[in-house]
C-alpha cells in the first residue's frame, strides 16, 4: 500500500485580475503535472468557455501538486463579489491561503471581503505581492497597506505576523526578498512548508466529511466535494448523512475520487485531511456531514449567502421564436433550471403560479447573466424581465441591500460620476485625489446600481474603474429615478430600411442597422425625449424617374448602439423584456401590439 502523504490544503484568494489562475498554472507546471511535450493553455483551471472569454474565475476549482513528500491540494477561488458564496465555503476547508495583491494597485475591495472571511476562520495567510515586473511597482508601500487592512479587520497577533513573498506569477517566479535572483517558485513552496502545519493524522477517529462544493456529471449524477476532517472513507461504504434540515439519511458511496494534478482519480480509500469527490448520493448538499453509521457527528452548517436580485424567465414568444434555438418550451426551461440548481447553490428558482414563468434569484447581475449566457450557448431561447432587488422585512421595516462601491476616475469626469451616484441615493464615504485621478468610496443601494455600469463607462470614456461588493441591509431609501429616455418601437414586421433609419436617427439613437429583421413591439432605438414612440423602420423611399443630385447617393448612417447581455438587462424598464436566443439579443415590449399596450396602461 502506498505511503500516506502529508497533506496541506491551500486556497488562492485575491480580487479579479490579480493573478490567481496564473499562479496556479505556475504551481502545476513547476511541480511536474504536465508532460514535457504537453501543450498547456494559459489559466488552465479556467476551463469554462465563459471564464476564458471574460478572464475571470466563476467556479472554484480543485487540483493537487506534490512537492517533496507533501501533497498540496489547491483551490482556485473566484475574485468577483457575485461569487462570494463560493469563496466563503472553500476557505472553511483549507489550512492556509495565499493572498495575492498587485504590486502597484495594492489591496482592492474584493481583497477585503475574502481576507475578512479568512481571518474570521483563524487562517494565517501568506502574502504574495504579484506583478513585481511592473514599472510602477511599490512593494513596500503595498505591504504596509495590506498590514493596515489586517489591523482594520481585527487580525490576531499571529495573523499580523504574515510571511511575504514577492514574484511574477506569469513567469513562475517567487522570491523571499526583492533583491533575490532565483527564477522559480521554490521560495514560495518552502514558505508554505515552513509556515503551515500539515493536517494532523485523524484517521483513527470517527468519520467527519463536510461537503463544501458540488459538481454534476451526466453519468455519475450529482457529485459532492468535501474535506475529510477525521476518519477514513472507502468506496462502497455505507454512511449516514446529517442533512441541512437536521434529519439523518442512510446512503452509500458508489465512487470515490481524489485530485491528482488536474484530474479526478478514482480510489478505494481516502484519509483524513484530503479533499475528495463523492458520487452516488443524489441529494447531497453543501454543508452536510458524511459520517459512519454508528457515530453521527454533524459539523456546524455552512451558511449559504442569500440572493439579492431576481429576474423572471419566460419562454420566448416573439414572432422570431424558434428561428435559432433548440429548446423553446416551459418544460425545457424548467429542466435546465433544475439542472443548474444541482450545482449552483447561490441560485433560487420559483415557478410562478399565474404564468408559465420562473422567478430566478441570484447574487447579482453578473451571477444571473452568466447563467443566461450559458443557456443561450446551449441552444435555449428565453425572454427575461428587468432585474429586481430582493427586499428584507425586519420587524415590519422594509430593508434593501446596500453595496460598497469603489471608483477610480480621471478628475475631469469625477463631477458627473458624483452627481449620478447622489441621484441614485448613494452616500459618499471617502474621496482622495492622486495623480489627476479621484478615488471615491460610496455606499449605494443595489437598486441604484442597476443600469449604472454602462452609463459609467460612457461618462468616463472607458477610463474609470468601478468595483462593487455587497455590504449590508439598510432601511429602504425611497424612490430612485429609472431610465429617463423613452424608446423607439417598431410598429410592424419586416426589414429595417436605411431610408427610414436615417430619418429616425434625428429622433434618437438607433440600436439596429439597415437590413435587420424587425417585428411589431421590438425596440429599435432610444428616443431623445422621455416618451415611447411607435415608428415604422421598414418604410422605403418611393421610387421615381427623377433623381435628385447628391441626395440619392448612399445614406450615411451612424453605427448603431449594440448591447452586451448585461447592458441589455440594465437598460430595460419594467414593461420591457430582453429576448435572448443563440444568435441574437433583442429588446422588446412585454405587450407587442400598440393598441393593447395603450389599453393595458389605461387600465393600470
Amino acid at each position: 500500500m502506498p505511503k500516506k502523504k502529508k497533506i496541506i490544503n491551500l486556497a488562492v484568494i485575491a480580487h479579479v485580475d490579480a493573478g490567481k489562475s496564473t499562479l496556479v498554472d505556475a504551481f502545476l507546471t513547476q511541480s511536474g503535472v504536465f508532460r514535457e511535450n504537453e501543450e498547456v493553455l494559459d489559466c488552465v483551471m479556467d476551463n469554462n468557455e465563459l471564464e476564458r472569454e471574460r478572464g475571470i474565475t466563476i467556479y472554484s476549482k480543485n487540483c493537487s501538486i506534490e512537492y517533496k513528500d507533501y501533497k498540496i491540494n489547491i483551490v482556485d477561488t473566484p475574485g468577483h463579489a457575485d461569487f462570494s458564496s463560493e469563496v466563503e465555503r472553500v476557505i472553511k476547508a483549507v489550512d492556509t491561503a495565499i493572498l495575492i495583491v498587485d504590486s502597484s494597485e495594492g489591496p482592492m475591495p474584493q481583497t477585503r471581503f475574502v481576507l475578512k472571511k479568512c481571518l474570521e476562520l483563524g487562517i494565517r495567510p501568506i502574502l504574495f505581492i504579484n506583478k513585481m515586473d511592473k514599472k510602477n511597482a511599490r512593494a513596500q508601500e503595498v505591504e504596509d497597506m495590506v498590514l493596515d487592512l489586517f489591523i482594520d479587520l481585527k487580525a490576531s497577533d499571529e495573523q499580523l505576523d504574515f510571511p511575504t513573498v514577492y514574484g511574477v506569477a506569469k513567469d513562475g517566479i517567487a522570491r523571499k526578498s526583492i533583491n533575490d535572483t532565483n527564477d522559480d517558485l521554490t521560495p514560495l513552496f518552502e514558505t508554505i512548508l515552513d509556515n503551515i502545519n500539515t493536517y494532523p493524522d485523524n484517521d483513527e477517529k470517527p468519520l467527519q466529511l463536510q461537503i463544501y462544493d458540488l459538481a454534476y456529471d451526466d453519468y455519475l449524477g450529482r457529485i459532492g466535494i468535501g474535506r475529510i476532517y477525521q476518519g477514513t472513507i472507502k468506496t462502497g461504504q455505507s454512511v449516514k448523512i446529517s442533512k441541512r434540515d437536521n434529519s439523518i439519511k442512510d446512503s452509500k458511496i458508489n465512487q470515490l475520487f481524489v485530485y491528482e494534478g488536474l484530474k479526478q482519480t478514482a480510489v478505494e480509500k481516502a484519509y483524513s485531511g484530503d479533499i475528495v469527490a463523492l458520487a452516488g448520493i443524489d441529494d447531497i448538499s453543501i454543508g452536510e456531514t458524511v459520517c459512519n453509521p454508528g457515530e453521527v457527528l454533524p459539523m456546524e452548517m455552512i451558511k449559504i449567502e442569500e440572493p439579492t436580485l431576481s429576474m423572471n424567465f419566460f419562454i420566448n414568444d416573439s414572432p422570431f421564436a424558434g428561428q435559432s434555438g433548440k429548446f423553446l418550451t416551459t418544460r425545457h426551461l424548467k429542466a435546465r433550471l433544475d439542472k443548474e440548481l444541482e450545482v449552483n447553490m447561490g441560485l433560487k428558482v420559483e415557478q410562478q403560479s399565474n404564468t408559465e414563468s420562473f422567478k430566478v434569484s441570484g447574487r447579482g447581475e453578473l451571477h444571473l447573466s452568466i447563467l443566461l449566457e450559458k443557456m443561450r450557448r446551449e441552444g435555449y431561447e428565453i425572454s427575461v424581465s428587468k432585474p429586481e432587488v430582493l427586499m428584507h422585512n425586519d420587524n415590519g421595516q422594509v430593508q434593501e441591500p446596500v453595496e460598497k462601491v469603489n471608483i477610480d476616475v480621471p478628475e475631469k469626469y469625477s463631477g458627473t460620476v458624483i452627481s449620478k451616484l447622489n441621484q441614485r441615493k448613494g452616500i459618499m464615504q471617502s474621496m482622495k485625489i492622486e495623480n489627476n485621478y479621484v478615488k471615491l468610496e460610496y455606499l449605494v443601494p443595489t437598486r441604484g446600481l442597476i443600469g449604472f455600469k454602462s452609463e459609467f463607462i460612457n461618462d468616463t470614456s472607458g477610463e474609470g474603474t468601478l468595483i462593487r461588493s455587497f455590504e449590508k441591509y439598510e432601511k429602504y431609501k425611497g424612490d430612485i429615478a429609472e431610465r429617463l429616455n423613452g424608446v423607439l418601437i417598431s410598429q410592424n414586421n419586416g426589414t429595417a430600411m436605411a431610408y427610414s433609419l436615417y430619418n429616425l436617427s434625428e429622433r434618437g439613437t438607433m440600436f439596429i442597422k439597415a437590413g435587420t429583421k424587425v417585428y411589431e413591439g421590438m425596440i429599435i432605438g432610444m428616443n431623445n425625449r422621455n416618451n415611447d414612440l411607435t415608428v415604422n423602420p421598414c418604410k422605403n423611399k418611393k421610387l421615381t424617374n427623377t433623381r435628385a443630385a447628391g441626395s440619392d447617393d448612399a445614406l450615411n448612417l451612424s453605427p448603431p448602439r449594440t448591447f452586451t447581455l448585461e447592458e441589455a438587462l440594465e437598460f430595460i424598464n419594467n414593461d420591457e423584456l430582453v429576448e435572448i436566443t443563440p444568435d441574437a439579443i433583442r429588446l422588446r415590449k412585454k405587450i407587442l401590439n400598440e393598441k393593447d399596450r395603450i389599453k393595458y396602461n389605461k387600465n393600470k
